[in-house]
Parts: structure tokens; C-alpha cells; sequence
């Protein structure tokens, strides 16, 4: 049985003064699929790096799963858009929902992206000259490079996925940002690791509530995008920290 790894890059949430926003990095078969892609994304590998997670380069990373359009995991796409076509003359390959994707350009990235100056003349841009869309489906498997990926809608203020990776026979259930959601977690609990989120409610969900889960639940769970007033000590489940290198 083949494992892979997961990367820890950010474990914080948007409010976070000693945390880099939560994103994932998975690691398989020479490929490297990012979850979700937060500001200053290169030197969220670089300090991922420094922490213990070895090597990572951005122009090693040409695809971006992005969970949902909040800024706090999406904020860095546009930098990331730039090097791929600045820099690496690439196009970045972009796994989303299609509720995203109806959005995302029109009415995120269109006002900044949208127009560039080559030192003679405006040259209007299109969403396609930076990124390619691979829509995510809501039902059956989804193939990114050695990877399987099911996704599930989670309890948040937008379309957002839960997911399920599987590689090798092993699996990681991810369940993004969420409120509470028991259905959820038993869709989840099939996986050898599952990363959970952990926050204030009512759109995601306490600590308190994943503590009092089943224990043979919590021995394979691990928390994230948790407020830096969690007090990581009274809660029974292990918290990710930015480096960790997780094998599933």
C-alpha cells in the first residue's frame, strides 16, 4: 500500500496574528496539489519549509484545488496567477466548483487581472489566459493527477467542499469550513487521517463539539484553521502546526 503526504503550509483563519491562513499541500507520485491558496503564497512555502516540511517551490506546483471564494483561502491566487504567467509561461490549473468558477472572475479577480500594460498599450485579459478551469463534480470521482477526489457541500456561507483524497488505497477526509455537521464527519470517518476544522460558530464548528466525538474517531483526526484563543492544550485532539508532514 502506497502512502502519500500532507503538507500543514497554514493552520490559522483569517483573523490569525501568529498563523498563516489554513491551506494544505499533497504530496503524491511527483505531484504536489495545493488546497486552497492563501496570500502571500510563496512565502507560505517558504516558512513551511523552514518549519520542517523540506523544499517547496511554486513553479513545482501547477495545480490549485480552491475550496470556496473566501479571501482567507483564496486571497493568493492572483499573485500565483501572475508568476504562472510571468515566470513560468503556464498556465495553473484550477479545481473548483462551478459555483466558483461562475464568479470568480467576474467578480473577484476580473477588476485586478483583467488589463495589463506592456510598457506600450492596455491589453484586456481573460480568466483563460491565466488559469485552467477543471470544474470539480459534485457526484463521482474526480481525477487530479495521481489523485481521487470526492467532494461533499459542508455547512458555510458559500459553496464550499469537503473532500475526500484517496491515493494508493489510502484516504484523506478534509472537511474544509463547516459548521457542525455529524453527516459530514461520518462521510469523513471512512479515511485513514481526517483534518478538521475547528472555529467559532455558528458557520464552523467548536472544539467542544469534536471533543466529544468517539475516541477511535479522534486518534485519527487533527484540527486546523483553529483562532489563536484555542487554548491547544484542553482539547484531546491533535492541532496541526505550520511544517507538519503528515503520512496517510
Amino acid at each position: 500500500m502506497t502512502r502519500f503526504e500532507v503538507i500543514a503550509l497554514g493552520v490559522g483563519d483569517t483573523f490569525s496574528e501568529h498563523h498563516h491562513p489554513t491551506s494544505l499541500l499533497l504530496v503524491a507520485d511527483g505531484c504536489k496539489l495545493a488546497i486552497d491558496c492563501p496570500d502571500m503564497y510563496r512565502r507560505v512555502l517558504r516558512d513551511a519549509s523552514l518549519k520542517g516540511a523540506g523544499p517547496l517551490a511554486l513553479t513545482d506546483i501547477d495545480d490549485v484545488l480552491l475550496t470556496h471564494v473566501h479571501g482567507d483561502h483564496m486571497n493568493g491566487l492572483e499573485g500565483v496567477g501572475y508568476l504562472k504567467y510571468f515566470a513560468d509561461h503556464k498556465r495553473l490549473r484550477l479545481h473548483t466548483l462551478p459555483e466558483v468558477l461562475e464568479v470568480l472572475w467576474e467578480r473577484r479577480l476580473h477588476v485586478s487581472m483583467g488589463r495589463l500594460w506592456d510598457g506600450e498599450a492596455f491589453k484586456d485579459m481573460r480568466f483563460e489566459d491565466y488559469f485552467d478551469a477543471r470544474p470539480l463534480a459534485w457526484e463521482g470521482v474526480n481525477r487530479i493527477g495521481p489523485f481521487e477526489v470526492e467532494i461533499r457541500r459542508t455547512r458555510h456561507h458559500v459553496p464550499t467542499c469537503a473532500l475526500r483524497v484517496r491515493f494508493g488505497g489510502r484516504i484523506l477526509g478534509y472537511s474544509c469550513d463547516t459548521a457542525f455537521d455529524l453527516d459530514l464527519i461520518e462521510w469523513l470517518s471512512g479515511a485513514d487521517l481526517i483534518v478538521h476544522e475547528t472555529n467559532l460558530g455558528p458557520a464552523h464548528t467548536l472544539a467542544s463539539d469534536l471533543a466529544g466525538l468517539p475516541e477511535s474517531l479522534r486518534k485519527k483526526m487533527c484540527l486546523i484553521h483553529y483562532p489563536d484563543s484555542l487554548d491547544l492544550q484542553t482539547v484531546p485532539i491533535r492541532a496541526l502546526l505550520e511544517g507538519d508532514v503528515l503520512k496517510v
